[in-house]
C-alpha cells in the first residue's frame, strides 16, 4: 500500500476532505482547514481566471519544510497542504492547508503560519487573466512586478 503524501502541488481537483484525512487521529482535538480560492475582484479589477506555475519539485519540499516547522513548533500537531497549478476559474480551489492539534489555538496558528510560509518561500508563481488582459503578478507576497523586476512599493 502506497503512503500518502502530505505535501503536494498538482493540476488534479482539491478536495478539501481528503487534506482532512491526512491529518485527522485520535488525540487531535481540532483540526483546522484553510482552503484559498480564486476570487473575483481585486483592487477592483474583475479576475477571469487565474493560472499558477510552479517548478514542482521545490514546491514539494519547501511545503514539506513548512509543515516540519508547524510540527516542530506546535507541539502535537500534523500538518498536510495541497497547492494547484494550472488554470483556475472564479471559486476554484488553489490551496487546502489542514493542520491539527490537540487543541484549538494550535491548529489555528499553524494553519495561518503555513499560508504566510507559502506565500514566503514556495516557488509557485501566479498570472492573472482580465477582461483587457493578463499579467504575472510577481513574487507570492506581490511585492515584485515581474514586469519591470521593481518592486511594487518603488513605482509609486
Amino acid at each position: 500500500m502506497e503512503k500518502k503524501r502530505n505535501y503536494i502541488v498538482t493540476t488534479d481537483v482539491l478536495d478539501p476532505a481528503e487534506w482532512i484525512e491526512h491529518v485527522i487521529r485520535p488525540e487531535a482535538g481540532a483540526i483546522n482547514t484553510f482552503i484559498g480560492t480564486v476570487r473575483e475582484l481585486t483592487k477592483g479589477k474583475r479576475t477571469l481566471s487565474l493560472t499558477y506555475e510552479a517548478y514542482v519539485p521545490m514546491a514539494e519540499k519547501k511545503l514539506a519544510q513548512i509543515g516540519a516547522e508547524i510540527e516542530e513548533h506546535y507541539e502535537g500537531s500534523r500538518v498536510a497542504i495541497a497547492h494547484r497549478i494550472g488554470r483556475l476559474d472564479i471559486s476554484d480551489i488553489a490551496v487546502v492547508i489542514a493542520v491539527s492539534s490537540p487543541h484549538r489555538d494550535e491548529s489555528y496558528q499553524g494553519s495561518r503560519c503555513a499560508i504566510e510560509r507559502i506565500k514566503e518561500i514556495v516557488p509557485i508563481w501566479k498570472k492573472e487573466h482580465w477582461d483587457d488582459g493578463s499579467e504575472w503578478i510577481g513574487d507570492q507576497l506581490e511585492k515584485v512586478s515581474y514586469a519591470d523586476k521593481v518592486k511594487k512599493e518603488e513605482e509609486q
